[in-house]
């Protein structure tokens, strides 16, 4: 395998994360590894909501804080959860200075949109539904016009090395198969996006498949809370695959929850109707979905032909599935959407791994508990990527100069088979998916197994099934229901507050093969 050296940081990902702490990091140099071009494979450009930020009068951080509390499900940490709201509005600011084109009044104030859980409207967006396309298009020239940070497109990390007990290298190969080459670097932040591609119905990016997780864990990193994932309710059912996100935004414009025969089944579910907490709509939806009732989300009387002018994004993917939500409800089902599971980072992003940092949906900080509230995943973003940019600048000392890297012309090799990952995508929707139990989680943990024996060398493959394994084994360990959690075969009442789960891959792996080891 090539070797070559470079003074850059190595930033992994291309999202809100990515793009922030390499900005943040100027002047230092920075290397940036987007395996498609920059502003086209993130999750955060596909971002409807917004930023979730405490700016109206009425509002405040500390209402913002007991809001992310309330939905987490008891294992939020409620200092992280406080410091993350008090340094919103400082990174909407921000964001506004590096030509972010929120929505504003005649005044000059931010329209806001009000979300499931939220006490307040305290959503700043971009035309409706444009939030996320708007900010990264804002931070994509941005980092183009930094002569600090080199992008290099059309790469991605297939592992980790260490060296002394510090993460010292990343073997980076060509996105679509290749040999890697070892690039050893002073410092790597991991800022690669979610899971939610690890299941059949997600609305993430297809190439977002837990792969930065599985970097990390694969490397001997200690993983928080990888059983939580988050089912967006109202992913729009229309054939497409990734199934394309009816933001929430809807619901908070009074839009409704039906079902083929015009019931509105969130009566009597909760007090908040389709405002809910995500976890109780998307439990809902799928109820209705696995009954063959064929949930919907009818906008046609709250927003009628206004919805092609004010969200825009739900109107395009409407219209590319040959479907006009004017005339009729959009069918909708429960789809992985946000793990708040991930590489756990201490206050400045640290890992466990000495050289090694992560943010965004990568990492697991404390903010989301069992269940994210509404729009707080950007804020989460932005807060940690500059965090992680001071924490890497302190520990690394003085900005040296650092030439370009060059890499050597790869040698071809095999990439995933494509039959695999969708054998794995469908043991992770059937065992691990919105309604879980011990017979379908132990039956996921086997196939998992069998996926990667059938392709054993592969690293990209071996990136996946390590975060799958990870989540299928800590749902297996958590026997209540919490949050996005939830067991039908949970035999106990599940308490107010509960803890926060740690597990390394290895760990991990001694269950799976503990299972393996029963039926064989």
């Amino acid at each position: 395998m090539h070797e070559v050296s470079t003074g850059r940081v190595v930033i992994l990902g291309a999202g809100l994360a990515a793009l922030y702490a390499a900005l943040a990091l100027a002047p230092r140099p920075v290397l940036l590894v987007s395996p498609d071009p920059l502003g086209t494979g993130a999750s955060s450009a596909w971002a409807q909501g917004g930023v979730a930020a405490a700016m109206a009068e009425s509002d405040s951080p500390e209402s913002h804080a007991a809001d992310t509390l309330r939905a987490g499900a008891g294992i939020v940490d409620p200092e992280v959860a406080r410091s993350v709201t008090r340094e919103a509005r400082d990174h909407i600011l921000t964001l506004t200075n590096l030509g972010a084109p929120f929505d504003r009044d005649a005044e000059g104030g931010y329209l806001l949109s009000r979300e499931a859980a939220h006490a307040f409207a305290r959503v700043v967006r971009v035309r409706g539904d444009q939030a996320g396309a708007e900010i990264m298009r804002a931070l994509v020239a941005q980092v183009r016009q930094a002569a600090s940070v080199q992008v290099l497109e059309g790469w991605a990390a297939t592992a980790l090395r260490s060296a002394a007990g510090r993460v010292s290298a990343v073997e980076l190969a060509p996105a679509e198969g290749g040999t890697p080459v070892a690039v050893k670097t002073p410092a790597v932040l991991l800022a690669g996006g979610g899971s939610g591609g690890l299941y059949a119905l997600t609305t993430n990016p297809a190439r977002i498949r837990g792969q930065v997780a599985g970097l990390a864990a694969r490397a001997g990193a200690v993983m928080a809370d990888m059983e939580f994932v988050q089912f967006h309710p109202t992913a729009m059912d229309l054939g497409l695959d990734p199934a394309p996100l009816a933001t929430e935004a809807l619901r908070g414009e009074g839009a409704v929850l039906v079902n083929r025969i015009g019931q509105r089944f969130m009566e009597g579910k909760h007090p908040d109707l389709e405002l809910a907490p995500r976890d109780v709509v998307a439990r809902a939806v799928y109820a209705q979905s696995q009954g063959g009732m064929r949930p919907m989300l009818d906008t046609r009387a709250a927003l009628g032909r206004r919805i092609s002018e004010e969200f825009p994004g739900v109107a395009s993917a409407c219209e590319r599935a040959g479907f006009d939500p004017v005339t009729k409800p959009i069918p909708v089902a429960a789809a992985a959407h946000y793990h708040m599971g991930g590489v756990e980072t201490d206050a400045a992003g640290r890992s466990s791994l000495a050289g090694l940092w992560a943010c965004g949906e990568v990492a697991s900080t404390g903010l989301h508990g069992a269940n994210r509230l509404a729009s707080n995943g950007l804020l989460e973003a932005l807060v940690y990527a500059r965090r992680c940019a001071a924490d890497i600048a302190g520990s690394l000392g003085a900005t040296s100069e650092a030439p370009r890297l060059e890499l050597p012309q790869p040698e071809v090799a095999a990439a995933p088979d494509p039959d695999l990952v969708a054998r794995l995508r469908a043991a992770m929707t059937a065992g691990a998916g919105v309604i879980r139990d011990a017979e379908g989680l132990r039956a996921c943990l086997r196939e998992i197994a069998a996926v990667e024996a059938a392709q054993p060398h592969c690293a990209p493959l071996l990136n996946m099934t390590a975060t799958a394994t990870l989540i299928a084994a800590a749902a297996l360990t958590r026997r209540e229901n919490r949050g996005a959690h939830f067991r039908s075969d949970a035999s106990e009442e599940t308490p107010e507050t509960g803890c926060r789960s740690r597990m390394t891959l290895a760990e991990a792996l001694t269950l799976r093969d503990t299972l393996q080891k029963e039926i064989a």
